[in-house]
C-alpha cells in the first residue's frame, strides 16, 4: 500500500506502514512512519552509537531526540520512516523537499528534488551487497511518489564510507557546499538514471 499526501512526499499517520516492498534480496520491506515515542529507545541506541556520529544526534538526551522527532512529524515538508525488514527495524530514513531545508540555500533546487538522510541501524542476516539493496529501494520508495524526478543527498564529506556507497548506488557527485553544521558532498539521482539501471539489472 501506498499512501500520499498534497506533498511530492509520500507521508501518513505515526506508525503506519505507508510503502511495501518485496525484494528477492531482503524479504519484505516495510516502509513504516516513524512514531517517535513508541520507538524512541531504539532511535537513542541507533544514534548514540560510535558508527552514527555523522548523523549529528549522539548528544542528545532521549527527551531531546523524541522532542526533535516530534517536531519533524509536525513539519509538511520533512517526513521520518522506521524500514524493517520482515519485521525487523533495519533504517532509519528521512525524507524533504529541499526548498524548505538548509540544504536549499546552497544549491539550486528544482521542483521535482526530493532530499533523503538514511541511517543503517541493523542489518538482520547477512546478505552480500545489503547497503546497495537498502539504498535502491529506498530509491524505489521516493521514487513512488510520481512528482519526484531526482534524489538529493549531501551527507558530510567526512564520512567517505556513505560517499563511495553513495556513488556506487548510481548518484552523481556535485559541488561540496557548507551547511550550518557541516561540509556536505552534493550528490544526485535522477528517476531516468535510476529508472536505467533497473532495466541493466534486469
Amino acid at each position: 500500500m501506498t499512501t500520499s499526501t498534497t506533498s511530492r512526499l509520500l507521508s501518513g499517520p505515526a506508525g503506519a506502514v505507508v510503502h511495501t516492498i518485496r525484494s528477492s534480496a531482503l524479504g519484505r520491506i516495510d516502509f513504516e512512519v516513524l512514531d517517535p515515542v513508541a520507538e524512541l529507545d531504539l532511535l537513542h541506541t541507533w544514534v548514540t552509537r560510535p558508527t552514527s556520529r555523522f548523523w549529528g544526534l549522539g548528544a542528545l538526551t532521549h527527551e531531546e531526540l523524541r522532542d526533535l522527532y516530534l517536531h519533524v512529524d509536525s513539519l509538511p515538508s520533512h517526513h521520518a520512516f522506521l524500514v524493517r525488514r520482515d519485521g525487523l527495524p533495519i533504517v532509519l530514513l528521512q525524507t524533504y523537499e529541499p526548498e524548505s531545508d538548509p540544504v536549499g540555500e546552497v544549491y539550486d533546487a528544482r521542483p521535482g528534488d526530493a532530499g533523503v538522510h538514511l541511517l543503517i541501524g541493523d542489518r538482520g542476516a547477512p546478505v552480500p551487497g545489503f547497503s546497495t539493496h537498502v539504498a535502491d529501494l529506498v530509491a524505489g520508495f521516493v521514487f513512488a511518489h510520481p512528482a519526484v524526478d531526482r534524489l538529493v543527498i549531501e551527507p558530510d564529506v567526512g564520512n567517505e564510507r556513505a560517499v563511495a556507497r553513495a556513488v556506487k548506488s548510481g548518484f552523481e557527485l556535485g559541488p561540496r557546499v557548507q551547511l550550518p553544521d557541516k561540509t556536505g558532498q552534493l550528490a544526485f539521482l535522477t528517476r531516468e538514471r535510476w529508472e536505467r539501471m533497473q532495466t541493466e539489472r534486469g
